[in-house]
C-alpha cells in the first residue's frame, strides 16, 4: 500500500504553475509528503467531520416517517443510515483519489491527502471507495427488496454516479460551480425524502422542511471548506462557487445557509413545540459564522466546518425529539 522507497526518499520537487502540472497520469503528479502510512491516515482520508451530515438527514427523514404514525421501522432507518454513511465515505476517497491525481491537493491547506502525499497508490484509494460504494449499494438494494420500491434503484444509481463526477471524470462538477446544487439535490432532498419514503411510502410538509434545512446545512459546510481552500483552487484551475463569487459574497451566502433552516425549525414549531430545542443548536452555529467572518488563517476554517456539522446534527437531533415525540 505504501509507495516505493524511492519515491519516498525522492520526493518530487512542486514548482512552476499547478494548474499546467495537474495530470491524470498519478506518475506526473508532485509528491507532497513522505512517511508511512497509519491508520489516522485513513482515517483522516475518511474525513470523519462530514459525517453529520450523512447522519442528520437520516435522523429528520425517519422523525417525519415518525410524525404520520406511532410505528418505527427501525431495520429499515438503520439501513438508511448504513447506505447515507457508507456512501460519505466513498465519495470522501473517491475525492482524494480524483483530486489527487489531478494534482488539485498539492497546495492544499489541510491535511495531505493519501493520494496526493504519493504514500499510497492511487489504485488503492480507488479500490477503496468502490468498496464503499458497492457496500452502500448492498445495503440500498435491500432496502428495494424489503420495501418492493424498485423504481428507487434508480435513484440509488444516480447517488453513486452524482458522488463520482463531483471530482471525477473529465469534467466534473465540482469544478464548475455546481458542488452545492448537487450537494442541496442529495444531502438534502433525496436523502431525507428518500428515508422518509421508504418507511411510510408518504412525504408529509415536514419531510420537505427538514429536507431543505438539512440539505442547507450540507451547502454551508461545502462553503466553508471551499473558501479555505479558495486561493489554492484558483491557483489549479478549480471553478468553485466561492471562486466565482469571491470570498465576501461567501460568507454572506454561508450566514444564510445557516440561519435559514433555524426559520424553518420556528415554522415546524408551530406544530411541534417541542423543537423550539432546536435553537439551542446555534450555540454552534453562531460561533461558526463568527468565524467565517473573522478568520485570519485559511486553517482557522476546519473549525468552522466542525462547528456547522455538529450544527446540523443537534438541529436533525432536536427535529427528531420533536416529531417523534
Amino acid at each position: 500500500m505504501a509507495a516505493s522507497s524511492k519515491r519516498k526518499n525522492t520526493p518530487a520537487r512542486v514548482s512552476g504553475n499547478p494548474a499546467k502540472r495537474a495530470s491524470g497520469n498519478p506518475a506526473q503528479r508532485p509528491v507532497i509528503e513522505a512517511g508511512p502510512v497509519t491508520i489516522g491516515d485513513w482515517i483522516g482520508a475518511a474525513r470523519l467531520r462530514t459525517l453529520p451530515l450523512a447522519v442528520a438527514p437520516v435522523v429528520i427523514g425517519t422523525g417525519a416517517a415518525r410524525s404520520t404514525g406511532p410505528e418505527f421501522h427501525w431495520v429499515i432507518a438503520l439501513a438508511c443510515l448504513a447506505v447515507a454513511v457508507l456512501l460519505q465515505i466513498g465519495v470522501n476517497f473517491a475525492n482524494d483519489y480524483s483530486d489527487g491525481i489531478r494534482g488539485t491537493d498539492a497546495v492544499r491547506v489541510g491535511p495531505a491527502r493519501l493520494t496526493a502525499s504519493g504514500r499510497v497508490t492511487p489504485r488503492t484509494v480507488l479500490v477503496i471507495a468502490l468498496v464503499f460504494f458497492a457496500l452502500a449499494a448492498a445495503v440500498g438494494i435491500a432496502i428495494v427488496v424489503r420495501t418492493e420500491q424498485w423504481w428507487m434503484l434508480a435513484i440509488g444509481a444516480a447517488c453513486i454516479i452524482a458522488a463520482w463526477f463531483y471530482t471525477g471524470g473529465k469534467r466534473p462538477y465540482g469544478y464548475n460551480a455546481l458542488g452545492e446544487v448537487f450537494v442541496f439535490i442529495f444531502f438534502g432532498l433525496v436523502a431525507t425524502l428518500g428515508t422518509t419514503w421508504v418507511q411510510v411510502f408518504q412525504l408529509p410538509q415536514q419531510a420537505w422542511l427538514g429536507a431543505v434545512a438539512a440539505g442547507l446545512f450540507a451547502c454551508a459546510v461545502l462553503l466553508a471548506n471551499n473558501l479555505r481552500d479558495i486561493e489554492q483552487d484558483r491557483l489549479v484551475g478549480k471553478r468553485t462557487l466561492t471562486v466565482l463569487i469571491g470570498a465576501r459574497a461567501t460568507r454572506v451566502l454561508f450566514t444564510l445557509f445557516v440561519l435559514v433552516p433555524f426559520g424553518i425549525l420556528v415554522v415546524i414549531a408551530l406544530l411541534y413545540p417541542i423543537a423550539w430545542i432546536g435553537l439551542l443548536a446555534l450555540l454552534a452555529g453562531l460561533p461558526a459564522i463568527l468565524i467565517i467572518w473573522t478568520y485570519r488563517q485559511p486553517k482557522e476554517l476546519v473549525i468552522a466546518l466542525a462547528l456547522t456539522s455538529l450544527t446540523a446534527l443537534l438541529y436533525a437531533g432536536a427535529l427528531f425529539w420533536a416529531l417523534a415525540g
